[in-house]
């Protein structure tokens, strides 16, 4: 069985020391933010509008989305997970667009029996199709305390960071061809959901519905983005963390030597499914993009 204190030790203690003062989200209002789309009571913005928390029973799950759309920019999020044994159930935190050709940039953790560790599912849709999951488990037990999510969406790239700590790279590879999320204006969107047909080992262990209600709880929402109106861009937000040098520095933002070095660090100890490596899946020759980078 894995756990939190099989992983690499050495490098869990130098990752955190690097991540720790080096990121300060910017908390707005929740009710100013977001809309509670779904879930009845299930959804609730608590301490005055400073937190969220999104609950599912064995009636319904729950969710919000932004009340903006934005094309290109940093969104940030706090979230502690649910605990305990919290199989079959999906935490989601994505941008999308709408319609069937939407574009859509997805953190899903898939919950786990007590003790073992969450599992980290990131994909990216564009024009309706995805097919381009990698999953990770994550350097600590994300139930215990707020962690930060963030995406990075540029027209170059899309990073996705954990603590400020880069676990995934997807590069713009328009020029060969590939489809990259570029025009459709997206929001931020959360959900708690029962997924126990596929969500932990594929299926193979359902939710224990005895353990109901669960809960997962949000803070600390920031978008520093520009704010999209009836399809266009018209305003780029001006708050910023300390990690990145100017106001909107997000919108050239790629990773330097020393991210590369731990973006190399997570996808080493902590990946555990990389579409481009599916070789079964692909047997006529894997996607464009895969023979491009190593960092997917």
């Amino acid at each position: 069985m894995t756990t939190y204190s099989t992983f690499p030790r050495v490098q869990i203690i130098f990752l955190l020391f690097f991540s720790v003062g080096s990121f300060m989200a910017n908390g707005d209002n929740f009710y100013q933010d977001v809309d509670l789309t779904w879930g009845d009571y299930r959804a609730k913005i608590l301490d005055g509008g400073k937190s969220l928390s999104l609950t599912l029973d064995k009636t319904s799950g729950s969710g919000f989305r932004s009340k903006r759309e934005y094309l290109f920019g940093r969104i940030d999020m706090e979230l502690k997970l649910v605990s305990g044994d919290s199989a079959g159930t999906v935490t989601a935190y994505y941008l999308s667009s709408e319609g069937p050709n939407h574009d859509e940039i997805d953190f899903e953790f898939l919950g786990n029996s007590s003790g073992e560790p969450y599992i980290v599912h990131t994909n990216v849709y564009t024009q309706g199709k995805g097919n381009r999951e990698q999953q990770f488990y994550l350097w600590f037990d994300p139930t215990k305390k707020f962690h930060t999510y963030s995406i990075v969406w540029n027209p170059q790239r899309i990073i996705f960071l954990v603590d400020n700590i880069p676990i995934r790279e997807y590069n713009n590879e328009e020029a060969i061809g590939v489809p990259f999320p570029s025009k459709q204006p997206m929001r931020v969107y959360s959900s708690l959901w029962d997924a126990d047909q596929w969500a932990t080992r594929g299926g193979l262990v359902k939710t224990n519905w005895s353990n109901a209600p669960f809960t997962a709880y949000y803070r600390n929402f920031n978008a520093n983005a520009c704010v999209s109106s009836l399809g266009s861009s018209t305003n780029c937000g001006s708050k910023m963390s300390k990690s990145i040098p100017t106001n909107n520095g997000w919108q050239t933002q790629g990773l330097d030597a020393n991210g590369r070095r731990f973006l190399r660090w997570v996808q080493k100890y902590y990946m555990i499914y990389n579409y481009c490596a599916d070789l079964k899946r692909f047997p006529k020759g894997r996607p464009r993009e895969c023979r491009r980078s190593r960092f997917l």
